[in-house]
Order: C-alpha cells, then structure tokens, then sequence
C-alpha cells in the first residue's frame, strides 16, 4: 500500500514538474516548407539556448513547447540548410500561454504574424516607426557622403546637423514610448536594448515609471543592475579625471 502511494506521490510530481516546465505553447504554419527544423530560441549569457525544436517533414505545420519565467524576447530559427542563418531567424516577444506564429518559407522573417503577446504587439508598432527612422538615417548618410565627394563643407555640415538631430529625436521617441509602456516588460527592454548609451537620466526615468510588476520582471531587473553598473563605472571615470595624474 505504501508503494502504491509512493508511486502516486511520484506520479503527481512528474506531472506537476512537466507542467511547470511548459507554460509556453507556440503553434503556427510555415507555408511552403517541406522538410526543415524550426528552433525556439533564447539568448542566455551572450549565448544562443534552444529552448525546443522540430523536425518538418512534408507538413506545414508546427508546434514548441517551453517554460519562461515571464514575458521575453525569444527567436524562431528555421533550419534549411542553405548556409544562410540570418535570413531564418527572427526574435518576437513571447509570453506564457497559447501563442500563434504564422509565415511563410520565402520571406521568413518579414512575413512573420505573431499573436498572442501584448509586448508583441507593442513591439511590432515600435519597430514601425524605428524603420522610419532608419530610412531617413540611410538618406543623411547618402547625402553626406555625397557632399564629402563633392567637398561641399556646407552640406556636410547641415546633413551631420540633421543626423545628430534624427538621433536624439530618437532616442527621445524611445524614451516617451517605454514610459507611455510602463506596464509592460517591452519597457525596460527597450531601454537596454536601443538606448543603453543614451545619458542615464533618460534610463533612470524609465525605470522609475515601471510598475512594481515589472520592475520585477527579467528586464526591470537587467535595467536595474545596468543602471548600477552605469553609475558606479561613470563615478570611477569622474574620479580618474578629478585626479591630479589626469590634469
């Protein structure tokens, strides 16, 4: 009888680990993959982790399964074999529960639909407005670059002007848009991130906008030992140069 509800108790352990284990299930469709292994992904001490994967044979469809401790950025990496890896993966923001990937084989990443995460959606509409930026980054650095050629100095001076005012424009774009999030974990990632060199008063405004939740989550407590390490390593810079060996 002992055995029995030893074997029992086991029973309801292994049960309970494995649920605890998998809180993330993610299916979807890769339209026209035949044969192919998709990878769910995560970055782990600079280090890419395969968190679950499967093997695509003849069908379309998939699923991976795994456990986060809360909502985070995650890759799908599709497995073609072409030797060409940066065109097959791509991160979205995942959260537990029941997610949805949908996208297609020729255009991988861009075509990828993403449902079932807030941080997601918020995301997708941030990097929206980040293209815009980069589009009218790419322009300047045509035009500068043109300028330099033709050595027009007021040119290259107005354009390195422009450029210098797109990216504060930015970084403050960034910044108003993490504190209007700041009940979302997309929040503080985006803060270290996209702006981690901005001054730290911007970061230190983030951070204390962030809801107790997620000042709580795995990128409050990243923003949080960031901004330490921000402050204590730009004290030692002051110190090295108040000394009398640096005047």
């Amino acid at each position: 009888m002992k055995k029995l509800a030893l074997l029992a108790l086991t029973f309801c352990c292994l049960a309970a680990c494995s649920s605890e284990e998998k809180n993330l299930s993610i299916q979807g469709k890769v339209q026209g993959l035949k044969k192919g292994t998709l990878y769910l992904q995560k970055v782990e001490d600079t280090a890419l982790v395969t968190l679950d994967s499967v093997v695509i044979k003849g069908k379309e469809d998939f699923v991976l399964e795994s456990y986060i401790d809360g909502p985070e950025v995650l890759y799908l990496y599709l497995n073609k074999i072409d030797n060409n890896e940066y065109d097959d993966r791509f991160l979205f923001f995942a959260e537990p529960g029941q997610m949805t990937i949908n996208t297609t084989l020729k255009n991988f990443e861009t075509d990828a639909v993403v449902e079932g995460s807030e941080n997601q959606k918020k995301l997708v509409e941030f990097n929206k407005m980040m293209r815009r930026f980069n589009t009218k980054n790419l322009e300047l650095i045509k035009s500068n670059i043109l300028a330099r050629q033709k050595e027009d100095m007021i040119l290259m001076d107005s354009t390195a002007k422009e450029y210098d005012n797109l990216t504060k424009r930015r970084y403050l774009f960034t910044v108003n848009y993490a504190i209007n999030n700041k009940d979302k974990e997309i929040a503080p990632y985006l803060a270290i991130s996209e702006i981690y060199d901005a001054n730290i008063k911007y970061l230190d405004t983030i951070y204390k906008s962030l809801t107790p939740e997620v000042r709580d989550s795995k990128y409050g407590k990243s923003l949080e030992d960031f901004l330490k390490e921000r402050r204590e390593s730009e004290k030692q810079q002051a110190a090295v140069e108040d000394s009398p060996v640096a005047q």
